[in-house]
């Protein structure tokens, strides 16, 4: 959990335990719909509760089993596991009345592998005579378990200070660790072919000789640190060797040179791919291209040279006209943002830190979780995935990877649960990050999505299994 945004809270547990009651009890006031029959929360329920010391998002979600297909153990994994990776802390709720069913044993055992803390909350105690009925969960293995009655508030206050602590501990077991993250420079890799001026933009933003700059190409044989202030934000400069292709190294020690430049990628916070102005984005630059968004990495494209690119023509066609092309050359990374330089005159460089300020705070702000399903959703419905394998695409939930160690530059990854992840390609894939690039932008980041089915077999196991 980052302490830079607000804790989140699940309540989960099977149908008709008292999940919706129990969140308008700690949300203060009715939101969520109670009512005797099962499965009446089917859409996650989230609000901000700011009555702690330390606000969190409550979320009250659908009943874990309440539509069984195959057997529920699937569909609790599935549930678990959006639970798990969507939460800091969850609210296990299990009633007292029913005693401990299958679907309570099935999830614990899921929860109890996460890391993710859990807290039992056994609900429907309502009087003292009936917390006997509540000492069989034990069995299912939380340290933390209190007994409450969401119906008439009994014990709430103690379930108030329970997730209080348990926030207070998650974030204290992290707070120096973060503070060291805030500390960390952010690291800049500026990464291209040979010769198209990555030391030569590395002196003109240092103001001074820092790295050998020659004609020759491939001067630079080791990714080279540098440390850089600029407007009181700590910076780590990394220029690299230039990648030239495969059949073009001519030397063990080029091989090596280029292995460093590509680690470099791997571990930059932002890449600055650099392109030279007088030839534009050839074979290798694409290349290159495809290293840093393999590498799932945040980019800006540098066009440097720029001193050399249609100098006799009007300055903003110019700068329309570069970005056309980059666009068409480079449109796999069209999320990229374009800026024009040149380290021979020092031109535009300021242009280069304001983009990289940009792309820094939109990772800081990713799409929130009920704007990304809205989304989602509806592009889904406007568009359906095509059927394969006689099965179609489902969406069950989308929700943003709880990440522990963000780093300066965080890159959102957002999980899909759907039913067989193998329906989904990668065309469909583009399509959905296309429409939610439509009103979230995200300029400068990749969009990583993971996928994860709900059911364990995929569609080609099942159908080869059919066909023996």
């Amino acid at each position: 959990m980052s302490l830079q945004r607000t804790p989140r809270v699940a309540i989960v547990g099977r149908p008709n335990v008292g999940k919706s009651a129990i969140f308008n009890r700690l949300a203060g006031r009715r939101i969520a719909i109670v009512h005797d029959k099962p499965g009446v929360t089917r859409d996650r329920i989230a609000v901000t509760c700011d009555k702690a010391e330390i606000p969190f998002e409550l979320t009250d979600t659908g009943g874990i089993g309440a539509v069984l297909e195959d057997g529920f153990a699937d569909q609790v994994r599935t549930e678990a596991d959006i639970a798990i990776d969507s939460a800091d802390l969850i609210l296990f709720t299990v009633d007292a009345r029913e005693g401990i069913h299958p679907i309570d044993e099935t999830l614990a055992n899921v929860l109890r592998r996460s890391e993710t803390p859990v807290l039992m909350v056994v609900n429907k105690v309502d009087t003292e005579k009936t917390e006997p009925h509540a000492a069989e969960f034990a069995a299912l293995g939380f340290s933390d378990q209190v007994n409450v009655s969401a119906a008439h508030g009994r014990n709430f206050s103690r379930l108030d200070n329970l997730i209080e602590v348990r926030l207070k501990e998650l974030g204290v077991s992290l707070v120096e660790e973060e503070k060291q993250q805030a500390k960390r420079p952010i690291q800049i890799a500026l990464v291209g072919r040979p010769n198209v001026g990555k030391s030569s933009l590395v002196n003109a933003i240092l103001d001074d000789e820092r790295t050998i700059v020659s004609d020759v190409a491939g001067t630079t044989r080791d990714a080279i640190d540098i440390p850089y202030q600029r407007d009181a934000v700590n910076y780590t400069l990394i220029d690299t060797a230039g990648i030239r292709k495969r059949g073009k190294r001519d030397t063990s020690v080029e091989a090596f040179s280029v292995m460093r430049s590509e680690r470099s990628i791997r571990r930059a916070d932002i890449c600055l791919l650099v392109i030279d102005a007088s030839s534009g984005a050839v074979s290798q630059d694409r290349r290159i291209a495809r290293m840093v968004l393999d590498a799932k990495k945040p980019c800006i494209i540098l066009l440097n040279k720029f001193d050399l690119y249609h100098p006799d023509a009007d300055f903003r066609d110019r700068i329309e006209l570069f970005r056309d092309e980059l666009g068409d050359d480079l449109f796999f990374l069209s999320y990229a943002p374009k800026v024009a330089t040149s380290a021979l005159n020092r031109e535009f460089l300021g242009k280069i830190f304001t983009a990289i300020t940009k792309v820094v705070k939109t990772a800081q702000d990713p799409v929130p979780t009920g704007v990304l399903n809205r989304l989602l959703h509806y592009s889904i419905e406007r568009n359906p995935p095509p059927v394969r394998h006689n099965k179609r695409l489902k969406l069950l939930y989308a929700t943003q990877k709880r990440e522990d160690r963000p780093g300066p530059v965080p890159v959102p990854e957002y999980i899909l649960f759907v039913n067989y992840a193998k329906l989904l390609t990668r065309t469909y894939e583009r399509f959905l990050e296309n429409q939610i690039r439509s009103e979230y932008p995200m300029e400068g980041l990749p969009f990583v999505f993971r996928v994860r089915s709900r059911k364990k077999q995929s569609v080609d196991e099942r159908k080869s299994k059919s066909k023996s």
